[in-house]
């Protein structure tokens, strides 16, 4: 029902944009007959390291706010431990030759489970695949500013497990 809220927001801003949405929600209960499209795809709307400022996060209180880890550890992910990675590169060199120089490799921010870390090798960093914790997002899949990501489904439909929901 809100598959038009964050395209409208991104093509006509925050009154018009928010105004379709409501519109779209309250009055047509969802079920309007147009569907705005983004301008452009989402992996191309990322800024510049350079003209970015760093954010920097308080640390969790482990009561309201929580570390990554904890996070996933919730979210009950179940993967056997011998299969083959279910995200798969490309190319090993375009992580580091052209993400991590341009955009700090935004991997390791934008991917909730803390899937994607840069880890500084004897020679030179290499970017390190924690497959086991992917929930599935497929953000990596769709963020991914060359799309050198491929997000396939994991072997045996591992994955999250969600027992409350």
């Amino acid at each position: 029902q809100a598959r038009n809220f964050s395209s409208g927001i991104h093509r006509f801003g925050s009154w018009l944009g928010g105004g379709l949405a409501m519109l779209e929600h309250n009055v047509l209960k969802g079920k309007a007959k147009w569907n705005v499209r983004c301008e452009h795809p989402d992996h191309q709307s990322l800024i510049l390291a350079e003209n970015s400022d760093e954010i920097l996060y308080p640390k969790p209180d482990g009561v309201l706010s929580f570390d990554r880890l904890s996070s996933v550890y919730l979210s009950n992910i179940f993967h056997e431990e011998d299969q083959p990675c279910h995200l798969q590169l490309a190319s090993q060199r375009i992580p580091i030759e052209q993400n991590l120089a341009l955009y700090a490799e935004p991997a390791q921010r934008y991917c909730p489970a803390g899937v994607y870390e840069i880890v500084e090798g004897a020679e030179q960093a290499e970017l390190q695949i924690n497959a086991a914790n992917c929930i599935h997002c497929k953000t990596c899949d769709i963020k991914d500013p060359s799309q050198n990501i491929t997000w396939t489904p994991p072997e045996g439909g591992g994955g999250p497990n969600y027992p409350n929901m």
